[in-house]
């Protein structure tokens, strides 16, 4: 057996180098550390372990520019000569730990952050220098003065300096860090890191108008200016309050507390609060998204009882729930040392379970409790609920009883309503349920049109994850279809036992053939003649259901799709054999008037899917007004 050494001078490297990789962090951790010392002096008071006076709790940070120093300062517990160098010289010796070990049975695990023992040296990381004042709140102790320039050595002393209770950590700021010393800096990374810290912040002071008591000439109150500090936390921010204690308002005030440059008011909100088998608790808005699969900008962010570790939550929540925004809280989120990102552990899939079903939950039960409330905001979170029953089948299985179907006539209905209202006319030969939907009614009207004057209804698919949702409804709905109203003419869409017989005979429609193909480009279109209504159109443009939703999926990307490349547009240009028109191109005599009007009508089959464009809609518009003539 043997033991492994460590050579104390190789450590200071490894911890300012290596172990937080991010050197703001710094003030996060001794911010940290100020309010675990506040916290711990309320817990022995209200344990009766401390008989004096606590006053008010606060932690201080003050920039002295002239002097390079950043001072963090607290009115907590203090440290004795023996605690400091039991917590301070002792790396890895947690004092939180500590406490929370010995009062186990009488205070909340939670009440303190630290865990690990190391965050004050990440002081180390900004300062070539750093000295403590302590006072321990101890009866007859005597104030401590401990100083350190990052090497193993360090010198300690009693010291007069340090008057009141609590300690005073002196970062004397190394040359390559001075950025540290400007006011806006530390504000910032103070309103990023601890901006909902449990213990007041002080930084600086601001300046506010206040009523005198007294009138001017014009009778209106008088005010003057004074001095306040500027604490720049909320200590009790909503997530940590009971949702029965707040009303709608107060849910709304703290999103914009949140993100204060959203203007926009969130739809819902779900409120997060479980104490087993996991403490987690938060607040999770829905905000409006586009039909566009955009992640925001103003995303989940992640807490550690109550001290911001990261808004970068992927592998806390599942893909889809990072659409929305909030707040999450949890002791029990294994994180790494640095506290800046966390560690695989089986707790996070648990939670990552949890906060889904709790989603899931929620919007059901909006769903039920006010139907007509819900469809108002069924078209903002469709994506949202889209995504997740793509990427989660726990979530699919539950949200099959709230998703919706919307119709071109603005009316929702939910799987089961949708299959009801549909079977009846839209079943077809081998008792398939057919579907027709529609990615855009301004473009594909003449199609919704005609689809309707056959009795049939259509759904609108206008988002860009809908080719994978329809694939994934097809393989999970049981007997249906899903058709794009444009991939085929009305008549074969759903496929029915009557057919219409063709006025064109076999002979007449292959010399007619190389005519109509010969007006198109080859490599983008097939030309195919189908025997249709004479009330439609002569020619019409449709776009094959196989070959379109691979180049969407493509173009999304996944699904196994990317192999395809660049998939080029293919079309069928569909030749109504029953329209006038084309039996006048049969019977035409002069070929170059064949062509001509085959032209025309090809380009006006284009010109309604906006197909005809540049040189070809100016020879087509040409064209036109000579047939006028």
């Amino acid at each position: 057996m043997g033991t492994i050494k460590v050579q104390t001078e190789n450590i200071f490297p490894i911890i300012k180098k290596f172990l937080y990789s991010d050197n703001e962090i710094f003030l996060r951790e001794l911010v940290s550390n100020a309010v675990d010392a506040s916290q711990k002096l309320k817990a022995l008071a209200s344990m009766g372990e401390y008989n004096g006076e606590a006053g008010k709790l606060r932690v201080e940070v003050i920039v002295g520019k002239n002097a390079r120093t950043i001072t963090i300062k607290d009115n907590g517990i203090g440290m004795t000569a023996e605690e400091i160098e039991k917590y301070i010289t002792q790396i890895a010796f947690s004092g939180a730990e500590e406490f929370v070990n010995k009062y186990k049975d009488k205070v909340d695990k939670n009440v303190v952050i630290g865990h690990f023992g190391l965050g004050f040296y990440s002081a180390f990381m900004v300062a070539k220098k750093v000295e403590i004042f302590s006072l321990s709140y101890k009866e007859n102790s005597k104030a401590v003065r401990w100083e350190c320039d990052g090497s193993p050595e360090y010198q300690m002393e009693e010291t007069d300096a340090k008057k009141e209770r609590g300690t005073d950590i002196v970062l004397h700021i190394a040359d390559d860090c001075l950025e540290y010393l400007e006011d806006n800096k530390i504000s910032a990374l103070l309103k990023k890191y601890c901006k909902f810290l449990p213990v007041e912040i002080k930084f600086g002071t601001k300046k506010e108008f206040v009523t005198t008591g007294e009138k001017d000439d014009k009778g209106n109150d008088k005010k003057t200016e004074i001095e306040v500090d500027n604490i720049i936390n909320n200590t009790n921010p909503a997530w940590t309050k009971k949702p029965a204690d707040l009303k709608d308002e107060d849910y709304k005030s703290f999103y914009h507390e949140l993100y204060p440059m959203q203007f926009e008011e969130p739809l819902f909100h779900i409120h997060l609060n479980v104490d087993y088998p996991f403490n987690l608790t938060g607040i999770l808005y829905f905000p409006k998204l586009s039909n566009k699969l955009e992640m925001p900008k103003d995303r989940i962010q992640l807490y550690s009882n109550q001290v911001f570790v990261t808004d970068n939550v992927e592998n806390i929540v599942p893909d889809f729930l990072t659409l929305l925004r909030g707040v999450i809280d949890s002791p029990d989120i294994p994180l790494n040392v640095s506290r800046s990102y966390l560690q695989a552990d089986g707790n996070v899939k648990k939670i990552s379970s949890h906060i889904t079903k709790k989603v899931a939950d929620k919007l059901e039960e909006l769903f039920k409790k006010d139907r007509a409330d819900f469809e108002k905001k069924w078209d903002d979170i469709k994506v949202f609920v889209q995504y997740g029953m793509l990427s989660d089948e726990k979530f699919f299985e539950k949200a099959q009883k709230f998703a919706l179907f919307k119709n071109t006539d603005g009316k929702y209905f939910t799987f089961e309503e949708y299959e009801n209202h549909v079977k009846g006319n839209q079943t077809d030969t081998e008792k398939k349920i057919i579907y027709l939907y529609t990615t855009n009614v301004s473009e594909q009207h003449a199609y919704i049109d005609a689809a309707k004057n056959r009795g049939y209804d259509v759904i609108l698919m206008e988002t860009m994850i809908d080719s994978h949702y329809i694939n994934q409804l097809e393989t999970k709905l049981k007997d249906i279809a899903f058709v794009r109203v444009d991939s085929d003419t009305v008549d074969k869409l759903i496929k029915k036992e009557e057919t219409q017989p063709s006025k064109l005979s076999e002979d007449e429609i292959k010399q007619l053939q190389p005519v109509i193909e010969g007006v198109v480009p080859k490599e983008q279109f097939m030309v195919v003649f189908e025997s249709l209504s004479e009330k439609d159109a002569p020619m019409l443009i449709t776009r094959p259901e196989f070959m379109r939703r691979m180049k969407d999926m493509n173009a999304l990307g996944g699904g196994g799709m990317n192999f395809y490349g660049n998939l080029p547009e293919m079309y069928n240009l569909v030749v109504n054999s029953n329209h006038p028109l084309i039996t006048r191109l049969v019977n035409e005599a002069d070929p170059d008037k064949k062509q001509t009007l085959a032209k025309q009508a090809s380009d006006l089959a284009l010109l309604s899917q906006g197909l005809l464009k540049g040189e070809q809609l100016t020879n087509f518009i040409k064209r036109s007004v000579e047939l006028i003539d």
